[in-house]
């Protein structure tokens, strides 16, 4: 009895859909921390420029720049920590990803002894990365803006003291 199994290539690809759909569900619930926690340091980092930076802000007001200018000069900042942060992890994310699609056989996740031997296609998702950069940039924006009107409604009289 139980001593002979017999699986269908339907039957182990459903089982290798079924682990696929849990790991997205994971690291879909881990990427939205990831980028709240992101989006919490990007204010930080802002907040404290902007406290180190009360001086500047001031002269530039007393010569003239407005609200927008100000606050555009503190996006333009998280913009750019944003980008190179993005592009830094969707470096780290295709070269780890390239990496373990190499290193785990498909037997493993199907759990299968018969086909240890075949791999998984590393397959690059264009779109996926750049609808990353589009969210990243979003939350950069968004974690930003906090930070940069709050330096352009600084007085500049009070600033300079």
């Amino acid at each position: 009895k139980d001593s002979v199994y017999v699986y269908s290539s339907k039957q182990m690809m459903q089982q290798l859909n079924s682990v696929l759909t849990s790991v997205q569900i994971v690291l879909s619930a881990v990427a939205f921390i990831s980028l709240f926690v992101g989006g919490i340091n990007i204010m930080n980092i802002m907040i404290a420029t902007v406290t180190e930076r009360k001086k500047e802000i001031g002269i530039r007001k007393a010569l003239g720049a407005t609200n927008t200018d100000i606050t555009q000069l503190f996006l333009v900042e998280t913009l750019t920590q944003t980008l190179f942060g993005s592009l830094l992890g969707a470096c780290f994310g295709i070269a780890i990803s390239y990496v373990v699609i190499g290193l785990i056989p498909l037997g493993a996740i199907v759990g299968s002894t018969s086909i240890e031997t075949s791999r998984m296609d590393f397959i690059l998702n264009i779109y996926g990365i750049a609808i990353a950069f589009v969210v990243s940039i979003g939350v950069g924006v968004f974690f930003g803006l906090y930070p940069a009107i709050k330096a352009a409604k600084l007085d500049p009289i009070v600033a300079l003291s």
